[in-house]
């Protein structure tokens, strides 16, 4: 199963976007700071999750992004293929040609196991990961760590 630093960032970054998801857009150099992602990579990433409609964007000063909608409604799956991931533990991508043109021992196998992987992504929200103690700890955690290097930095 491949799912690239695409997929990864893209997820994590929602799942940011998620927790500070309030009266105020929240604007990618946050996201950047917060996540360690680079602002170029978020730049392509939220131009993708906008045109999916996952996102929306507020333009001028105090701007930024919003999700489009809530928590509750954006699956994980839905995230992962708007920034042209494909889950797919195949080699042969699904078309069955893995070997000589032709469906390999194994190609059943990996074509369950990426269904298993896309349903499993299918079932899980934003809302279900904002709502994990651990996610609320690292969140936390990002947030008192950006506060403390603000503190150290206007002295």
């Amino acid at each position: 199963m491949k799912l690239t630093t695409k997929g990864r960032y893209a997820v994590t970054a929602m799942l940011d976007l998620a927790l500070h998801n309030g009266e105020q857009p929240v604007s990618l150099a946050e996201i950047s700071e917060r996540q360690d992602i680079s602002l170029s990579y978020l730049e392509q990433l939220f131009a993708k999750l906008r045109k999916a409609g996952l996102v929306v964007s507020m333009r001028g000063p105090g701007g930024g992004y919003q999700l489009n909608g809530a928590a509750a409604d954006i699956v994980i799956a839905d995230i992962i293929s708007a920034v042209d991931e494909n889950v797919d533990a195949t080699r042969c991508g699904g078309l069955g040609d893995c070997q000589d043109n032709k469906r390999c021992l194994t190609h059943d196998l990996w074509m369950d196991l990426s269904n298993q992987i896309r349903v499993f992504l299918s079932e899980i929200t934003l809302a279900d990961m904002t709502a994990r103690m651990e996610v609320q700890e690292t969140a936390a955690r990002q947030h008192n760590k950006r506060i403390d290097f603000i503190h150290s930095h206007s002295h």
